[in-house]
């Protein structure tokens, strides 16, 4: 039996015109505007954020380097938090964490979701405020529990029987009080446009609802000292642009509540929706704005409660995503291009970059679409579909699948990858022994450094050999 190719269908893709979805440009020198930060132009070809020019960043901090419009970061946060007003807003640090972007999420007014220990190191560290931060994950041990629990983290979303039993004997053992959230699995799981209701109960996260266990969790939760429950909790995927799958996870999840109530005698006050909303990759995707998803994922939970007959209870969400990612684009230098021929005379042209799947592993991963552009230059050429590659040892190794770009991209022209903000840096890894990518911020004219490149050092300082 044959095997499937590592690349997988990334590699079934044939013809010279790629996906349905993709267009070729008028001009392949402009930017599509709704892709890129607010602060990100272009002045005859050469690609500028917040008054600093790519070549000027590639000079200074080398590439790939991670730049991120920071006006943008705090603009995406604070829209959240104006458009769910009177909800509390918990940037999802997963998406993209580091001591800078903690800071700027605690001047916006903003709550902070981590998921690790290490992730409250990193919020420690940035001074956020313990109250504010929230603490998730399916296996959390005994001693980021204990973290949690002396530094006063505002809440802790329990995930386990066996956690629950965890917390019980620590809040014994340090006279202090968790508030709690139950994880709660409503089968149901939202993937761009669409929603399945079934079989999705077969998964790490939470406790199920038709199984039962969400309700015997709360049971075990209400009967020990030292837990206060505070609600439940949701989370129903990633990359979301409709609130079709929140209205059925809301639903299912308020007819808990109200189940909890009747039997157990429980008010809970808070519920939890999370966060998955999607962001404008390519030109096939239309995300929704904050506005919008308020008004919806607001009027769900009203009318769910009121058809439940229970009070609505104080709302909270988790976008991660949605502010880290449009924030951000990759910067890389073309190194080699090549011309490779196809079935039926169609050709695609190769364009590889100096880095690739250790700073975005998402297109090898998931299947994930980018775009790009020429960063450094104009160009009269031509476009010609092209694929951006990385330098790894590995065929899968793509930044971008599919793209239009001048035909006389060469080595050492910049390109530029918008919408990297969110799980690529959170992602990156040391493949190939290749250094993690730096992050800088830009903002009103200046570049500074909030995480540096890696070096052969950093490298060779783990390895004892």
């Amino acid at each position: 039996m044959m095997r499937a190719h590592e690349a997988g269908a990334i590699h079934g893709q044939a013809g010279d015109r790629g996906p349905a979805w993709l267009r070729r440009p008028d001009d392949p020198n402009e930017l599509v505007a709704h892709l890129w930060a607010a602060n990100v132009s272009k002045t005859d070809g050469v690609l500028e954020v917040a008054g600093v020019t790519a070549p000027e960043l590639a000079a200074e901090f080398g590439t790939p380097t991670y730049v991120v419009d920071e006006d943008d970061f705090r603009a995406r946060a604070r829209a959240f938090r104006d458009a769910f007003s009177g909800a509390d807003v918990y940037y999802a640090g997963k998406a993209f964490l580091c001591v800078a972007t903690a800071r700027w999420i605690a001047e916006e007014g903003l709550n902070l979701d981590v998921c690790t220990g290490g992730e409250l190191a990193v919020a420690l560290r940035a001074g956020f405020p313990t109250e504010r931060i929230g603490l998730h994950g399916n296996n959390k041990s005994v001693a980021e529990l204990r973290r949690a629990l002396e530094v006063g983290v505002g809440r802790i979303i329990v995930d386990s029987f066996e956690e629950i039993d965890r917390l019980a004997a620590l809040t014994a053992e340090l006279g202090v009080t968790a508030p709690l959230m139950v994880r709660v699995t409503a089968g149901v799981e939202a993937h761009t446009h669409e929603y399945i209701s079934t079989s999705h109960e077969d998964q790490k996260f939470g406790f199920s609802i038709t199984g039962g266990d969400a309700l015997e969790a709360v049971r075990r939760i209400v009967d020990r000292p030292g837990l206060e429950l505070r609600g439940l909790h949701s989370h129903i995927g990633s990359q979301i642009f409709v609130t079709d799958g929140f209205e059925v996870a809301a639903r299912r999840v308020l007819r808990l509540q109200g189940q909890i109530e009747r039997e157990l005698g429980a008010v809970l006050p808070e519920l939890d929706l999370g966060g998955g909303f999607g962001i404008a990759y390519t030109t096939q995707d239309d995300p929704s704005t904050p506005d919008d998803l308020a008004r919806r994922m607001v009027k769900i939970v009203h009318d769910e409660c009121a058809a439940e007959g229970i009070a609505v209870p104080h709302l909270s969400i988790e976008p991660g995503r949605a502010i880290a990612g449009p924030s951000t684009f990759t910067l890389y230098e073309v190194g080699t291009t090549k011309q490779v021929g196809l079935d039926g005379g169609a050709s695609r042209r190769y364009v590889s970059v100096d880095g690739g799947m250790s700073d975005n592993i998402r297109p090898a991963l998931y299947g994930a679409d980018y775009s790009c552009t020429l960063a450094s230059r104009t160009s009269e050429a031509a476009s010609v579909l092209s694929r951006v590659v990385g330098k790894h040892c590995e065929s899968g190794d793509i930044v971008v699948k599919d793209e239009f770009m001048p035909a006389d991209v060469e080595a050492g022209d910049l390109l530029a990858v918008p919408g990297t903000g969110a799980y690529c840096r959170s992602l990156a890894n040391n493949y190939n022994h290749v250094p993690r990518a730096a992050v800088v911020a830009v903002r009103e004219g200046e570049a500074r450094l909030v995480l540096r490149r890696e070096d052969e050092d950093d490298l060779l300082r783990l390895d004892v050999g």
